[in-house]
């Protein structure tokens, strides 16, 4: 009988950082900051903030951003300015206050993912962009995670549907603006590392089984409808010619005369 108990994703949060730790860790956050520092190296703001698991795994720190923001579930000594310790479903920032959101496996490793998109989108300013980076269900890690017999690193979390999350993000007002797959290595620890310690290409997949996807989105803001003008009929000043106008309109026009009593001039 399947056990129905939910699942304690924040206790699977400090395995998850160990796990970047391992060579093949390493190589996958190197991936992922050589695919952010690209698709991100022409946007500019006041503030980007990264939402994550930690804040030991800084991303994008080569953008152009006034200020850098980190979130973090847990409190830990010594931790360095410019972090905010909070849940990634509840953030504690005011709406339409951040210019760049990234969103580092936040909802792979969340009780409620779709509340987490909200957040971000809520403190996320008008066409303000989300980077959200997930892992991929469909390929040889997905595969992976349903096989294993345990929950430490990257396969206690959802390996949400790509599909999923861009639904989640139109329905949200967002426009995606790219949306691919990276990582096509195998999901093996080697005892030298040397199978996985490849130099990052940040290349995009053909085929969309990477071990991770990237979305891109941006938040739309549509333009309000203006309301029309109420012209008051009596105030209009009818035109010859013009349509509608009545037949008598030339008469009633100061300085025209009636042209069947008017006598020709020689």
């Amino acid at each position: 009988m399947k056990d129905a108990r939910p699942v304690d994703f924040a206790a699977r949060h400090g395995s998850f950082e160990v796990w970047f730790q391992s060579p093949l860790g390493r190589a996958l956050l190197a991936s992922q900051r050589c695919v952010l520092d690209r698709e991100l190296a022409n946007l500019t703001g006041a503030r980007q903030l990264q939402i994550g698991l930690s804040h030991r795994l800084p991303l994008a720190t080569g953008t152009d951003f006034v200020q850098r923001i980190i979130t973090t579930p847990a409190w830990s000594p010594n931790m360095p300015d410019g972090v905010a310790v909070c849940d990634s479903d509840e953030l504690s920032f005011p709406a339409e206050s951040i210019d760049l959101a990234i969103l580092h496996h936040a909802a792979d490793f969340s009780q409620n993912p779709h509340q987490v998109i909200r957040e971000a989108a809520r403190v996320l300013r008008g066409e303000g962009v989300m980077a959200l980076v997930g892992f991929n269900p469909l390929g040889v890690w997905g595969a992976r995670r349903l096989i294993s017999r345990h929950h430490q690193g990257p396969w206690g979390g959802r390996f949400m549907m790509r599909s999923r999350m861009e639904d989640w993000l139109c329905l949200l007002g967002f426009t995606i603006e790219s949306s691919n797959t990276y990582f096509c290595q195998l999901p093996i620890q080697t005892r030298n590392g040397a199978p996985v310690m490849r130099a990052p290409s940040g290349k995009a997949n053909i085929v969309p089984v990477g071990a991770y996807y990237c979305i891109l989105a941006r938040k739309r803001i549509p333009a309000p409808v203006q309301r029309g003008v109420h012209w008051r009929k009596n105030a209009l000043i009818t035109l010859p010619g013009a349509v509608g106008a009545s037949r008598d309109c030339v008469n009633r026009v100061p300085g025209n005369r009636d042209p069947s009593n008017h006598s020709p001039e020689f």
